[in-house]
């Protein structure tokens, strides 16, 4: 693993307030945000199980010091084009109410303070496939724009629900 990734957990770990805070991360040529509220750790890309009748965004399952945690691939679920994953390639956990979920991602940058001065509400052109419903905001940073998610939007409550029945059912 780089040395860029020990020092971006190293840097979660030491956060104190998490307010403000951003986890940037790379899909494709665009930088997006995640509440680091949200963000229990990163990891280098794991060995993935393959879960039949999962949707096609979710890659499988992985085992992270015991904890089966499910791996959806953001690529996949923005409707991007998808690509291998190579040594940059990494996972977010994150937690969502009670349940953990890692996201794969090309790569992570940097976790960035962002007033919320600096954030503009999502653009009000979302379409009828609800393809805009992830975003919760518009970072302006100098010149640039991030995208914020909305980690709780990204999965589908009864997705989750299907995912830790599924879970649960192969466990037994």
């Amino acid at each position: 693993m780089s040395d860029e990734l020990l020092d971006l957990s190293y840097d979660l770990e030491d956060d104190e307030t998490g307010v403000n805070k951003y986890l940037l991360y790379h899909l494709g040529d665009e930088i997006y945000g995640i509440d680091i509220a949200h963000v229990l750790e990163i990891v280098e890309m794991q060995r993935i199980t393959e879960v039949p009748d999962m949707p096609l965004y979710f890659k499988g399952v992985f085992n992270l010091r015991g904890k089966v945690i499910p791996a959806m691939d953001l690529r996949i679920r923005f409707n991007m084009p998808s690509r291998e994953y190579d040594d940059r390639t990494c996972i977010i956990v994150v937690q969502i109410g009670t349940s953990l979920v890692g996201f794969i991602v090309d790569t992570v940058s940097e976790v960035h303070d962002i007033k919320e001065g600096n954030i503009e509400p999502p653009p009000g052109f979302k379409s009828d496939d609800n393809k805009g419903k992830y975003i919760s905001g518009l970072a302006k940073m100098g010149d640039d724009v991030r995208i914020i998610i909305d980690v709780k939007r990204i999965i589908e409550d009864e997705d989750l629900d299907s995912i830790n029945q599924e879970l649960e059912g192969s466990e037994k």
